[in-house]
């Protein structure tokens, strides 16, 4: 009771003098940027820091003893949630690492055919190399996985290329298949990225709730998290006309 009378006292300072109103963002008034705009993922972790207020707010609740120990609890309760989270994240971004390697040994066993038959370039062949050994790393880096995805797709392009401009490569059933293969992980990846950025964006929203599960994570220093972003290659390519 105690607790939730300070809460609200909290929230009735926090909130006073606010007056209805309409939508302060209306679709239909304006103002609209008619060229549109390009979206980016920014690149920057932000930190939750504890402020002198929530520290009186704490101390407040420990005058009072019972208040105190009950927001312990909650505490203890939003530690269990945000580790749980982080567990969450890491199964999601392992499924990614998965589907990855999947699609490297594919590659790796295209290249091997093409090269009986013809010559990729040699840049090519340089990014092969490096993600046939990326592919044996465990526990990727969020900008690691976000790399050697976008590394997968330019590799892939110049194989599908080089099989393009020669007939009876493509009409071989072992590369028609791989090529398949390479497609339906292409997709499943799309679908990991989808649930491991949806994890990501409740652990960013998370640590920043006011009060318990934002002084957890003060406390134990965690940050914000890089969500999987497209490159400004494939994005580029989206703007293309494919028909």
């Amino acid at each position: 009771m105690y607790f939730s009378a300070i809460i609200s006292i909290i929230k009735t300072n926090v909130f006073k003098g606010d007056n209805v109103m309409g939508n302060e963002l209306d679709e239909m008034t304006g103002p609209v940027n008619v060229e549109g705009r390009d979206v980016n993922v920014i690149e920057k972790q932000l930190t939750p820091k504890l402020t002198t207020g929530t520290k009186i707010f704490e101390i407040a609740l420990w005058i009072l003893i019972i208040p105190g120990l009950i927001f312990m609890y909650l505490k203890v309760k939003a530690k269990q949630y945000l580790q749980q989270l982080q567990q969450r994240i890491q199964a999601n971004a392992s499924t990614i690492d998965n589907y990855l390697e999947q699609r490297v040994v594919i590659l790796s066993n295209v290249v091997g055919l093409v090269e009986k038959a013809t010559k990729l370039d040699k840049e090519t062949y340089e990014n092969i190399a490096a993600l046939r050994s990326g592919a044996k790393q465990l526990n990727l880096s969020d900008d690691e996985r976000n790399i050697t995805a976008n590394n997968l797709d330019s590799a892939f392009r110049s194989v599908s290329v080089t099989v393009e401009r020669y007939p009876d490569l493509k009409s071989m059933a072992v590369i028609a298949d791989a090529m398949q293969q390479n497609s339906y992980l292409q997709k499943e990846i799309t679908a990991a990225r989808e649930l491991y950025n949806d994890s990501v964006a409740r652990w960013n929203s998370a640590i920043f709730e006011w009060p318990t599960k934002l002084i957890v994570a003060a406390r134990a220093g965690y940050t914000t998290r890089i969500p999987f972003t497209a490159s400004a290659e494939i994005k580029q390519r989206a703007r293309e006309t494919f028909f």
